[in-house]
């Protein structure tokens, strides 16, 4: 006997575990590191707020708690993508 598949999976994004360095992100099957000192809006973000991640689009992910837009290509090639401030 085999189970069937209920509807569809309703995230793309999926956090799989977090440590005091970053979280690591499931996306379409692959695993990737999103390190806290590349990305420090969620250095004190809580649990609930990492976790709540939306894929709204093939590059696109978004933590609507924390009001954080990523490109996907940013996490994996941060060095495109340098970090910069606009305060004084």
């Amino acid at each position: 006997m085999t189970s069937a598949t209920h509807g569809t999976g309703t995230s793309d994004a999926e956090v799989t575990n977090i440590s005091p360095h970053g979280f690591w992100l499931l996306l379409s099957g692959r695993e990737l590191f999103v390190p806290f000192e590349q990305f420090p809006w969620f250095r004190n973000a809580t649990v609930a707020q990492i976790v709540g991640v939306q894929k709204l689009g093939d590059d696109h992910l978004y933590w609507s708690s924390l009001d954080v837009d990523l490109s996907i290509r940013s996490i994996e090639n941060p060095a495109q993508f340098p970090l910069v401030s606009r305060g004084s």
